[in-house]
Formats: structure tokens, sequence, C-alpha cells
């Protein structure tokens, strides 16, 4: 628990500082030891113990971009909360740079719980979480596991797990899943002879006329004044070549059917991942006996990206009502 970490003194959100709010800076540490750096948004007006907020993600972007977005929003509406960089990634610490694993990252959401659950200033039992796109999935992984964590919300979610291992749509099937593997485990050799770990890459860049709308979503967001970090590995080179290889062999959500705690799904109705979400929520309540606080939520014509930063798409007051009647 030894690393240094060099933290960012100035406001350097893509979204405007909120007066409403006070910020500072947090470190905390996950079970690993690994450094987790945090902006913890603290309503001015309100005193007393709080209902907290956990919140992370997309998946490649940082605490600086979207997930700071929804905790600033929901601070202004009378929760503190903590936006955080997954290990690896952002400000906090991890060597190496820029890999992600279902197992650590499930477990960020659960140390970021940990440091909420001894301020003074919070109520222990009143703490929910959000995670977008691939930090949906591990949000939802996480409340299987933690049952301190009370509600659940996902917006615009990804299973990293299943988009690795078997490709946009499902289209990838066993044959094509060993050559990928094939792929990746020859990259292993060639980044331990190198000492360095080769980058995918992030987002396309310059943006192909024919590429997918997908793309196109991704780009308008990551790669322009919209949302564009200088930390964020979607905005830049992207994740390490060899990172989802453990998302291959490990899938999340395999107990989801068992959590008893609150869950708020929201996906975009035109979103190409829409499907994650759909099917994430009908595997959630099959064969399950606590469906009655389970619900999913569709935003008719919103697109991938639309749940990031479009503040009249993202259904905030929902968000707030449903944290309203289940952190209580």
């Amino acid at each position: 628990m030894d690393e240094e970490l060099e933290l960012a003194q100035e406001w350097d959100k893509t979204f405007e500082k909120s007066d409403k709010v006070n910020h500072r800076k947090v470190i905390f540490h996950n079970r690993y030891g690994i450094k987790l750096v945090g902006d913890l948004y603290e309503p001015k007006i309100a005193t007393g113990k709080f209902p907290a907020i956990v919140v992370c993600g997309p998946f490649g972007a940082v605490k600086e971009q979207s997930s700071g977005l929804y905790a600033q929003t929901m601070a202004e509406r009378g929760f503190l909360t903590l936006a955080f960089d997954p290990s690896f990634t952002g400000e906090s610490g991890g060597l190496p740079r820029y890999v992600a694993s279902p197992d650590i990252n499930t477990e960020d959401f659960s140390a970021a719980v940990d440091f909420l659950s001894i301020q003074k200033n919070v109520d222990s039992e009143k703490i929910g979480i959000i995670g977008i796109c691939g930090w949906g999935g591990m949000a939802l992984n996480a409340a299987a596991i933690d049952t301190r964590i009370k509600a659940t919300v996902t917006s615009t979610m990804y299973d990293m797990s299943r988009v690795n291992a078997n490709g946009y749509f499902d289209s990838v099937d066993e044959n094509g899943r060993y050559e990928m593997k094939k792929t990746l485990n020859a990259q292993r050799i060639e980044d331990y002879k190198n000492e360095k770990y080769a980058r995918a890459g992030g987002v396309v860049d310059p943006l192909p006329a024919d590429a997918p709308f997908f793309v196109k979503d991704y780009y308008d967001y990551y790669k322009t004044k919209r949302g564009y970090h200088k930390r964020s590995l979607n905005s830049n080179d992207g994740w390490n070549v060899t990172s989802s290889l453990s998302f291959i062999n490990m899938p999340i959500l395999q107990y989801s059917n068992e959590i008893r705690s609150s869950v708020l799904m929201i996906h975009g109705e035109k979103a190409h991942s829409c499907y994650f979400s759909k099917d994430a929520y009908n595997n959630m309540i099959k064969n399950s006996k606590y469906t009655g606080n389970k619900e999913l939520m569709i935003i008719p014509n919103a697109v991938h990206t639309d749940l990031y930063d479009k503040i009249d798409i993202i259904p905030f007051d929902k968000i707030e009502e449903f944290f309203r009647n289940n952190l209580k």
C-alpha cells in the first residue's frame, strides 16, 4: 500500500463544477492492497449522516467523465457520492497499468463500500452503487456478493465477460474464440520478451467512413470535446492487448438471481448494447425468489452514449426515487 500516486489538483472534469456540492479527492484501498483514488461529492446544505452512492464506469473511462457527472448530480440531490478510478487505471494505483480483471474490479466496488462505511457523515446501512457500461456488469457482480450494498443501478450496461468471450452480438463461436486465445497468448510472449505490454488502442481515430454506428457513437463521446480526457483509455491508447484474457474464462453474473437487494437496470432502446441489459435482467429474475424489487427501464430512442452524459435523457428523477425508496 506504499505506492506513490500523482493526483491532479485542478478541476479537470468533462462537466462543469457544481456550486451545490463540496468536492475533494480521497484515497482508499482494496483488499489486494491497491490504492484507489476517488472524487467525493458532499451536499452543501444537508447535515448529519447521508445515504451514500458509489459510482464507476464506463469501461475504459475515468472518474472525470461519466461517473463523475452521475456522482455530482446525485450529490446535488442529497446523497454523498464517490466516483472512483478502478484499479490499474486513471489516478488509481496498481501495476501493470491498463489491465482489467473481473475479480479485482468487482472488489473495487466493495472497497469503496468499505471506505464509505467508516465515514462519520455516512449511514453505513444506506449505501448503494451505480455502474455504467462495463462497470454495470461489475456492479451487478458486486451486488451478488456484497450484502452491504442495499441498492444497485446499472446504466447502459455491458457484460464484459460475454463480449470478450463471444464478441459483439455473440458473433464468435468456439473456433473463433480458440483463434483469439492463440493470438492473445502469443502476445503474452511478445510482452514478456519486450518487458512492456502492447496497447490495443482506444476508440479508432481517424474514424473510417464505413465504421459501424456504435463506433461512431463512441467516437462522438471519447474523441471530441464532449467527453475526451487525457487519462481515459478509450480516449487514447486503450487497454493492454492481453487485458481481456481473464474475462474470456471467468464469466461474471453467475449468481445474479440470488441478489436480494433492489436493482434498477437502465438502457437506451436504440443502443447496440441493449441486449446485455435485457438478457442480464431476464437471467437475474429467472428462477429467483427476489423479483419484486428488480426493474428494467428502457429509454425510448436513446443510444449507448446518451446515458453517459445527456442530462435530458439520463433519468435522474427515476434514479433518485429508486435510491430514496431503497436506501432507508
